[in-house]
């Protein structure tokens, strides 16, 4: 009975990510933001080669067609990026409306976004979901995957969480602006 033959596989990729990570990372680094951004596209990059190591060109062929899906990561990641923006400057000018209507609205929008930028990550998804996308509880409860009760919970603790933001920036905050309205209960 002959021996099991080796998958070539996982010794060819390994010795393509030896020769370009280096290079693949420099390439990323000089283009992304910071360094968080660019071991992302790499991590990205050399995933979408071990997924499509048969398309993977031998030799020196191998690093350019890196550089192709690098350049293509990064153009998601920038889509990404853009569109994450967007939503940011929506939310930003949802809370100058709110607190435009008081007599005390001088508020520096700034202020307001970077009161919402310093709140945890979970708190931000849940104020957005809520806020931009208008979703109610049992909505928001489906897309997290967690009990409506849950939702219940941690927005009130998000909410209360962005209240004392704005109060520690400097903007005045009354809790009747920060309870849910009907539709997001």
């Amino acid at each position: 009975m002959d021996p099991p033959v080796a998958d070539p596989r996982p010794a060819r990729f390994e010795a393509v990510y030896r020769e370009t990570y280096g290079l693949i990372t420099a390439y990323a680094a000089r283009r992304c933001d910071s360094p968080q951004d660019a071991a992302d596209v790499v991590a990205e990059t050399f995933t979408i080669a071990w997924r499509r190591l048969d398309d993977l060109p031998p030799g020196p062929e191998a690093l350019l067609w890196l550089y192709g899906v690098a350049r293509n990561v990064l153009a998601n990641h920038r889509r990404g990026e853009a569109r994450r923006r967007a939503r940011d400057t929506e939310l930003d000018a949802e809370m100058a409306d709110l607190y435009a209507a008081r007599p005390d609205g001088g508020v520096e929008l700034g202020a307001i976004a970077e009161a919402f930028r310093a709140l945890p990550g979970d708190d931000r998804e849940l104020l957005a979901l809520v806020a931009w996308e208008g979703l109610d509880r049992a909505e928001v409860a489906r897309v997290l995957g967690v009990s409506r009760n849950a939702v219940r919970v941690r927005l009130h603790r998000a909410r209360r969480r962005l209240a004392r933001a704005l109060a520690t920036a400097g903007v005045p905050t009354t809790e009747s602006r920060l309870v849910p309205t009907e539709r997001s209960l």
